[in-house]
């Protein structure tokens, strides 16, 4: 698992110059890549890439013994998925250009740009990262497998979507960007957030921050923290939730509510990776890795210039979407006899009998609070249960009038279409359509079916009568 080195594969310098080693080195620590090797002869690189788990290499190209270019053609031949960063104290644009041709990823002048240079390292970190991830990802996908199966226990699912979730995020488990969370309210972000947590191996703590209502003042302190004075009421220094997720996860719930000027903070947090409690003019560094949570759409969001757009394509940088439960309805049965037990246990009550048509009519209700508002009726069945089945009238209460009910397959009041050039049916056709596909989304209970399409259970068997047996 991770054990805080980033990135997840070494970063290679090799350089004569003990000098250059040691100052790039430490230019590219501050910036949070601590994940390194150095390599002073030429001759060695070989032999160490062929024994550390290299992915990126940083190659002077003047050197004693093999020169950058030779060099580079070996390691394009012997590892092509390698990135190779070329290195040079001339600015010579035909040389860069041979470079490229060679199969550099990029090129340098190491003593003017070294701005551009770890801008270029930052680009060069994230397309191996992604290119690991893609192949991580495929494996999963084909073997169909997951390698931490216990992390998911507390997410009660068995739909194809949610495996799908756990599989990607399995095969992003290693890697230091963020991760944002996108779903619809109730349906589970941090326990997602929580998953990420684990799968990361970090030793630190998760710490959560809801931000929705923060203005630009409290964010700041609440994230950074604040030295001694640094306000009026600031009577001792006190550390942001930064500092105590320090080596674990920073997980910051409903972004999609934060101000800009906080978005300002957020997106230098993200693209320095450091930061400044309240009235310091010294720089931390960030130890903990960011997951985003909200249940509103960033997309439109930054359309509209509610949301930066920087900031958004920063966070989306690792995306998962949690479906809807009305999208994961074989999750139902599962959810409710887990909600049920969990409810009958906390209040010293025998779990109830469920009778047969509770489930069928769950199955036609779109939960718009998703799976916390199951566990809200879950529980408040409960608090009313006597004894024996489960009463299906506590649930038909809950749930309101039969306008709760959904009417269509994929959205609530979808109308129908009839072809313009064929005649229409009749109502009696029409009549006896809608019974068949009521009995047929009932599962053949005429109690349920009657309420799906508004009439009266008798009313309906009277309709069932009259049907010629060929027709039913």
């Amino acid at each position: 698992m991770n054990t805080n080195l980033y990135p997840q594969f070494g970063i290679l310098l090799v350089d004569d110059e003990a000098s250059f080693l040691r100052s790039m080195s430490i230019v590219l620590e501050r910036r949070g890549y601590n994940h390194l090797y150095r390599c002073q002869d030429s001759r060695e690189a070989m032999a160490l890439i062929a024994r550390e788990p290299i992915g990126l290499v940083l190659l002077d190209l003047t050197m004693p013994h093999i020169s950058g270019e030779e060099l580079l053609q070996q390691i394009v031949s012997d590892y092509p998925d390698l990135g190779v960063i070329v290195l040079s104290g001339l600015n010579q644009l035909e040389t860069a250009v041979h470079c490229i041709r060679l199969g550099a990823y990029d090129y340098f002048v190491k003593t003017t740009e070294e701005g551009r240079l770890i801008e270029g390292v930052r680009r060069a970190v994230r397309m191996q990262e992604m290119r690991l991830e893609n192949q991580e990802l495929r494996r999963r996908f084909l073997s169909d497998t997951l390698e931490h199966p216990a992390v998911f226990d507390g997410i009660i699912t068995q739909d194809k979507s949610m495996r799908s979730v756990f599989q990607y995020l399995e095969s992003i488990a290693s890697s230091n960007q963020p991760v944002l969370i996108s779903g619809e309210s109730g349906v589970g972000k941090e326990l997602i957030a929580r998953a990420v947590h684990r799968l990361s191996g970090r030793s630190g703590e998760l710490v959560t921050v809801n931000v929705a209502g923060l203005d630009d003042t409290v964010f700041a302190d609440t994230l950074f923290g604040h030295h001694r004075g640094a306000f009026t009421g600031a009577d001792k220094a006190r550390a942001g939730m930064i500092e105590q997720a320090a080596g674990g996860t920073l997980f910051l719930d409903e972004i999609g509510d934060l101000s800009l000027s906080s978005q300002v903070k957020l997106l230098r947090l993200l693209q320095e990776g450091e930061y400044y409690p309240l009235g310091s003019d010294r720089p931390k560094r960030i130890q903990a890795r960011v997951v985003v949570a909200t249940h509103q759409d960033l997309e439109k969001k930054q359309l509209s210039g509610e949301f930066r757009k920087d900031l958004f394509y920063r966070l989306r940088i690792h995306q998962v979407e949690i479906p809807p439960l009305r999208k994961r309805k074989s999750d139902l049965g599962l959810l409710l006899e887990y909600f049920l037990s969990e409810a009958a246990e906390e209040m010293g009550k025998a779990k109830p009998t469920l009778p047969k048509e509770l489930p069928l009519l769950l199955e036609h209700y779109d939960f718009p609070g998703n799976v916390r508002e199951l566990r809200a009726l879950a529980f408040e069945a409960i608090s009313q249960h006597r004894g024996g089945i489960l009463s299906m009238d506590i649930f038909r209460r809950l749930l309101g009038s039969e306008s709760a009910l959904s009417v269509g397959p994929d959205e609530p009041g979808e109308a129908v279409s009839f072809h313009p050039e064929q005649p229409l049916p009749s109502l009696q056709e029409m009549g006896d359509l809608l019974v068949e596909e009521a009995m047929r989304r009932a599962q053949g209970n005429q109690s349920l079916a009657s309420r799906l399409i508004g009439i009266s259970q008798p009313a309906l068997s009277k309709r069932l009568k009259k049907k010629r047996p060929d027709s039913l």
